[in-house]
């Protein structure tokens, strides 16, 4: 047990020693009846048992907090997903958010009233409605850092799903860990032979996209081709030409668009070209192809978004900067180059 004399404790401390999630720690400590009924005694039990052992005591200011609380989390995305394209994409997302606030018996309110203004939308606006919510969770491929930054002098507190840069202070997050997924798919893909290879993508702009850039080059090296360009045509010219096995596309759905016209033009995947799709695609991209790469863990990121949010919303938050794993997936679009490559 950690040394209760020199060590504050927090809830994720208490979770990880009774072997259960910290929804559920927070749950009991808060004795809430509607949802504590659906957690076995026995669970319930044993985190008691390490609360008592460990002599962990709440934050008295976050309990007087908890019961001014309205229980309400907001959810602010900025892009539409209701009904979007992107639909498919964001709904992993948004269960996870539902799936723990149903857990902690806490209600949502999605906020629909901000104004597209210069083609994006933005939190902040004559009739905004944040402080009707304990907090704000924020979905969005790209989050204007102005009002990441207004959100922080504010003292709001707000959770992105997503990791950002900071903004005039940490911004807290539950991201995806895509710079190591990609560097571990890059290293397998020169482990199996690959000496010509390419990133094909945005690679700058969102974080999302600067971190799977970055995870390319720290196993590529600097000098592999970067190519930035989304026309399939162009950029089956551009491997092509310079004679890449292997290319490690950022969007799904440019991945599927690269494989039909490398199939139209002759071109044999994975025998003459092998493609890794870094993620999922962001906009449909109808296709049964099994591709090498990786998913991103978009249930998990949404329910540890809202524990996060409810940990920094009762005092207890130890840390508010959390990347998690990505599913690597070994698909069949990924094979060692041809003889003489």
């Amino acid at each position: 047990m950690p040394d209760k004399a020199t060590t504050r404790l927090t809830q994720r401390d208490i979770a990880r020693l009774a072997k259960v999630s910290q929804t559920t720690v927070s749950l009991v400590l808060n004795n809430r009846s509607d949802a504590t009924a659906r957690i076995p005694a026995e669970t319930r039990d044993r985190v008691l048992k390490v609360i008592r052992e460990t002599g962990y005591q709440a934050d008295p200011l976050a309990r007087r907090m908890l019961k001014q609380r309205n229980q309400i989390l907001g959810v602010f995305t900025y892009e539409s997903v209701f009904p979007s394209a992107s639909g498919d994409f964001y709904h992993p997302f948004l269960a996870g958010i539902e799936d723990c606030a149903e857990q902690l018996g806490l209600d949502l309110l999605l906020f629909t009233s901000a104004p597209v203004t210069s083609g994006r939308r933005q939190i902040f606006h004559e009739n905004n409605r944040l402080r009707i919510a304990d907090g704000c969770l924020l979905l969005g491929r790209q989050i204007p850092s102005d009002e990441l930054a207004r959100l922080i002098a504010q003292e709001y507190p707000f959770v992105s799903v997503g990791r950002r840069d900071d903004a005039g202070g940490p911004v807290p997050y539950v991201g995806a860990d895509y710079v190591e997924a990609t560097r571990v798919v890059v290293e397998k893909a020169l482990a199996l032979g690959h000496r010509r290879i390419a990133f094909a993508g945005p690679g700058a702009g969102a974080e999302s996209s600067a971190d799977r850039l970055v995870g390319f080059r720290a196993a590529a090296g600097a000098r592999a081709p970067w190519l930035p360009g989304a026309d399939p045509d162009a950029l089956l010219d551009a491997l092509l030409e310079r004679k890449v096995t292997a290319v490690f596309v950022e969007e799904r759905a440019d991945a599927v668009a690269l494989h039909a016209t490398a199939t139209a033009r002759g071109v044999q995947i994975p025998a003459d070209l092998s493609v890794i799709a870094l993620g999922d695609s962001t906009r449909p991209a109808e296709s049964d192809i099994d591709f090498t790469g990786f998913h991103v863990p978009r249930r998990a990121m949404g329910l540890q978004a809202v524990e996060l949010l409810e940990a920094i919303l009762s005092g207890t938050a130890s840390e508010r900067q959390l990347l998690l794993p990505c599913e690597l997936t070994d698909g069949t679009t990924l094979i060692p180059p041809s003889k003489g490559l």
